[in-house]
């Protein structure tokens, strides 16, 4: 079974820190070839894989801002699918635009949908519903007019996550500075507890990480570590009492939310889009309804058992669990 594994070029793959998308491409690639599957991955030219390397973009786009987003990620997709006929089947890590070329092959295509950026691109994948198998990252991200193969939740490596059996008086957020990851809150509710609220991520909103953290920012009752990544990563999501994820939309999954809880810290998030299909309430965290919640909820964190968050991630959320669901959906689209 050979499989053309198209990444996003917006970074490396795998990131070097943030990067979501080319993280779980890579971590499914890996898989995939530990299995035995023939895999040759389409990415930025300084990726690593102990897959094929194949590509045009040198860097990633983020990474590089002279390079031209629109202009790499064309050449980039079609230089997949002027290839295609070497591959039993191609799976899109890439979002909607390399379905206009779907048409022009008769190589079956798998494409995992990351989430709607925006209502304005569903027309695409509606266009294109017949001729890619859809795979949604969790129930709640599913769109009603479109059909869908599978639902794959995505996996992490947990042995890469570090138990933490105490973790510390500290609260975390991490993750994106924007409106919709509710930084701000996370401040908000740390003041109101006393605790001190480290914080790391990209910021993807300057205006209001201006407004809503940086004020608060002064290393003894909020940290900011800037954008984490390897040790570092895993020991601030270890280190935490619990990650203050109060999201204002509806999140198709959330990486942190599992890799915090492969370390043992419990998460109280919103209960939006797939939170309760991450988190079971009372036993590796708490859902909450409004920020008033959200600020009980930090004073009951000690009622939870911080190795039954690391279980219900080995149970659900491993990259091996993925990479065997994609696998059989491979199979199973080629047989058929």
């Amino acid at each position: 079974m050979r499989i053309a594994m198209l990444s996003s070029i917006s970074w490396r793959t795998p990131p070097r820190a943030y990067g979501p998308w080319e993280l779980v491409t890579s971590l499914l690639t890996e898989a995939l070839v530990a299995r035995g599957v023939d895999v040759t991955l389409f990415a930025t030219l300084d990726s690593v894989t102990s897959g094929k390397l194949d590509g045009v973009a040198p860097r990633g786009y983020s990474e590089d801002t002279s390079l031209n987003a629109k202009v790499w990620e064309a050449l980039h997709i079609a230089h997949l699918f002027e290839r295609a006929g070497d591959f039993d089947l191609i799976h899109n890590q890439a979002d909607f635009m390399p379905l206009i070329f779907s048409r022009m092959t008769d190589t079956p295509i798998v494409t995992t949908i990351h989430g709607f950026s925006s209502p304005s691109i569903l027309p695409v994948f509606q266009r294109y519903n017949d001729r890619s198998a859809y795979v949604a990252i969790s129930g709640a991200d599913r769109h009603p007019s479109l059909t869908y193969a599978a639902t794959i939740h995505h996996g992490i490596p947990i042995d890469e996550f570090p138990f933490n059996p105490t973790g510390s008086d500290d609260l975390l957020f991490f993750g994106r500075f924007h409106p919709d990851k509710g930084a701000g809150e996370a401040v908000r509710a740390a003041h109101r507890v006393g605790r001190k609220l480290v914080m790391a991520g990209i910021v993807q909103d300057a205006d209001y990480f201006a407004a809503e953290v940086a004020p608060f920012i002064d290393g003894e009752h909020v940290e900011y570590r800037g954008v984490l990544g390897g040790a570092e990563r895993t020991r601030a999501l270890g280190e935490a009492r619990a990650l203050l994820h109060l999201i204002h939309f509806e999140e198709p999954f959330g990486l942190s939310v599992i890799e915090a809880m492969a370390c043992g810290t419990p998460v109280i998030a919103y209960r939006r889009g797939s939170m309760p299909e991450l988190i079971e309430h009372g036993v590796n965290g708490f859902l909450v309804d409004s920020f008033e919640e959200a600020v009980a909820a930090i004073d009951r964190i000690g009622e939870l058992d911080r190795s039954a968050c690391r279980r219900l991630v080995a149970e659900r959320f491993t990259v091996d669990h993925m990479a065997a669901r994609y696998e059989a959906l491979y199979r199973n689209l080629l047989e058929n």
